[in-house]
């Protein structure tokens, strides 16, 4: 909705009014202010955009997912790093069911900018691991499997990469 600057600026503002009332002895409206600017300040780090395009891709409802993600409209301007490499990693996502090519620029770039849970990460490189197997590129394919497993601190991917496993056998 608003630019990542303009986000702080109404942070700021709010803050600057927060402190006047304080001033003023309205204590109670100064403390509901402070936390009303960490709204803004929590939108910030996380854009609002993504944390819905995130919640229809949850519900799996790709489209949802593609139109929310097409409202940012400048992604370097408008987003942080983090905020990059998660708008290109749910590119990747959409883009692995069409075109493996598109997704894996979508899941490098995300990668190179930055996931902040290992999870996503793992995930990011379980993908890219089953576009290289795709590809034919064994070698790549099991460096990026054995990431993936070292990542994978909870075993939630597990399954998926015995699978993948398997299937580099038969390649």
């Amino acid at each position: 909705m608003f630019n990542k600057n303009i986000k702080l600026v109404i942070a700021g503002l709010i803050i600057a009014y927060a402190i006047y009332q304080f001033v003023e002895g309205n204590i109670g409206n100064g403390i509901f202010l402070i936390l009303f600017s960490l709204i803004f300040i929590f939108l910030y780090f996380r854009n609002e955009l993504i944390l819905l395009a995130f919640l229809r891709m949850r519900k799996q409802d790709m489209e949802g997912t593609q139109k929310w993600l097409d409202r940012i409209k400048n992604p370097e301007a408008a987003l942080i790093k983090k905020q990059q490499g998660y708008y290109n990693y749910l590119h990747g996502i959409l883009h692995s069911q069409k075109n493996l090519t598109q997704a894996e620029k979508f899941f490098r770039k995300a990668l190179k900018l930055g996931l902040t849970m290992d999870y996503d990460i793992a995930m990011a490189k379980l993908s890219l691991a089953g576009i290289a197997m795709q590809k034919r590129r064994k070698r790549e394919a099991t460096m990026l499997l054995r990431e993936a497993k070292k990542l994978d601190k909870n075993n939630m991917l597990t399954d998926q990469i015995k699978m993948m496993q398997q299937q580099m056998k038969k390649i």
